[in-house]
């Protein structure tokens, strides 16, 4: 019995680290699933506008500063269905993103 336990014992070493490896491989390939396409590594928001009343707005996506892109983005979609680009400093901007966070409606 004893002499089993002996000879198992050099393996171990060698199957903790493949099961190691095999973790750290795993983990690496589920953090880069969600990272976004080579085409998609750029701001959305080039240019952003002004005068947008909250009663147009249907829904806004805020995007906080990532590897895509150094600037936080607001992007609204309107009821018409178009998309615009808001200044996310601007203080009327502040406003209907804390408005809508109450609603609900921000993603």
């Amino acid at each position: 019995m004893a002499s089993a336990a002996i000879a198992a014992s050099p393996c171990a070493p060698r199957l903790l680290r493949t099961a190691l490896l095999l973790l750290l491989l795993v983990s690496a390939g589920r953090r880069t699933a969600g990272a976004p396409v080579g085409g998609e590594l750029r701001c959305q928001c080039l240019q952003t506008v002004q005068g947008i009343h909250l009663k147009n707005i249907q829904n806004l996506k805020v995007t906080p500063p990532g590897p895509h892109c150094d600037q936080t983005e607001v992007l609204a979609t309107l009821k018409n269905g178009q998309e615009a680009c808001l200044n996310p400093e601007a203080p009327m901007v502040k406003k209907i993103i804390n408005k809508m966070l109450n609603n609900g409606r921000v993603n």
